[in-house]
């Protein structure tokens, strides 16, 4: 059993949790944090979870007294016998506690176990949870002597976990920033949010080839297709821009050398409206057209003339692939949505009648997939996440 600590978004962790575990098999404990009923727990092919423990303990309640207890009690057992020295970060989620206190229970882990002969470094905290650039950078939870004790604290249980590792901050960003082509106006797509698309394309039910093949008929750069290359799969990219479509090759090309990466890769150059894909085409994962970006919320003109223009692309494009697409097959796509200054979201027509085009939206236990969008606070339009999968 282990513990999932949440992105920025959270209903975005926790439908890539779903599609990746089963919803039966995720248990959403706060905004914060999720518990995932699975022996294996991969962090780093989930983009949306910031870190993951293994749950060593729970306990009634969320009484810090007793929590603390437990803690010096199970890890004094644990580690009284430990050679080398051992690197301890603390982090909590949802109890009422100091920062002070937390580092209180953390010297006296040192000092008991200092009496053992055991030698502790503690990591300090500033907040009541080390952030995932400290744990990242202290790489805990990714060997025996360098912990990070999770505890997770709701109304009625605490759960008590040991770190298997925070996202990996430093490989995101060599690939996002250190790829030979990159191109601001195509949309930057974060590495992170592309892992998270791919996932959400995921039905365990499906038949793949081996290795399944994604297409991305929007890939722009090729981000959508490195990720899916790191995670296994077989990469097919189309664009309309010729240069896009260049773009990809060099990148892709950086990829397999710079990772040494095993994969198979296609590209050619088409109208996602219009074109005729190869197959196999076993999951599609896409960002469509966004139209132009927005640095204040438009005028009702202009934003009525933005959102008929993208909604034909997209409407376009999934009548065109549909015909070419087995029953059954997974899609994620991310699509425009845009943010008034009144709190509320425009959206495409199209996802209203999105069974007239022949898809079916999943169905998530513990979120609704019109939680799914992706956006900063300064953004004015924001990616919605569509999950789909092409009906009979």
């Amino acid at each position: 059993m282990f513990v999932s600590i949440l992105g920025r978004q959270p209903a975005l962790s926790i439908a890539e949790l779903e599609r990746v575990f089963g919803g039966k098999n995720v248990e959403v404990l706060s905004p914060i944090a999720a518990k995932v009923n699975t022996d294996n727990f991969d962090i780093q092919k989930l983009g949306g979870t910031l870190k993951a423990g293994v749950i060593v303990a729970e306990l009634p309640g969320n009484d810090w007294f007793k929590i603390n207890q437990k803690i010096i009690s199970q890890f004094i057992d644990e580690w009284s016998l430990s050679t080398g020295k051992i690197t301890l970060g603390i982090s909590v989620y949802g109890a009422r506690v100091s920062t002070r206190d937390i580092q209180k229970t953390g010297l006296i882990l040192k000092r008991k176990l200092k009496e053992k002969d055991v030698s502790l470094r503690l990591v300090p905290n500033s907040e009541p949870s080390l952030n995932t650039a400290t744990s990242h950078h202290n790489k805990l939870g990714l060997s025996p002597n360098k912990v990070e004790i999770i505890v997770v604290a709701t109304a009625k249980t605490t759960y008590i976990a040991t770190s298997t590792g925070a996202q990996n901050i430093t490989a995101y960003a060599n690939r996002d920033q250190k790829r030979p082509k990159r191109d601001a106006f195509v949309g930057m797509l974060p590495p992170k949010l592309a892992q998270i698309m791919i996932n959400l394309a995921t039905l365990p039910s499906t038949t793949y080839n081996l290795p399944p093949t994604i297409l991305d008929p929007f890939c722009g750069t090729g981000v959508i297709l490195q990720e899916a290359a790191l995670m296994g799969y077989d990469v097919y990219g189309t664009d309309l821009s010729d240069k896009m479509v260049d773009y990809s090759q060099i990148n892709l090309e950086w990829l397999h050398d710079r990772f040494h990466a095993d994969f198979k890769f296609k590209l050619d150059q088409g109208d996602a409206m219009t074109a005729r894909w190869k197959k196999p085409i076993d999951a599609i994962v896409s960002e469509t057209y966004l139209g132009q970006p927005f640095s204040a919320p438009p005028s009702h003109v202009k934003l009525e003339e933005v959102v008929g223009n993208c909604n034909h692309i997209a409407t376009e494009f999934l009548k065109n692939i549909s015909s070419q697409i087995e029953s059954g097959t997974p899609l994620c796509i991310a699509v425009p949505a845009w943010r008034g200054k009144d709190g509320r979201t425009t959206h495409l027509p199209f996802i209203e009648k999105i069974a007239r085009l022949g898809y079916k939206p999943h169905e998530f236990t513990n979120i609704s997939q019109k939680d799914l969008l992706y956006f900063r606070e300064d953004q004015v339009v924001a990616r919605e996440l569509l999950v789909l999968t092409k009906t009979p």
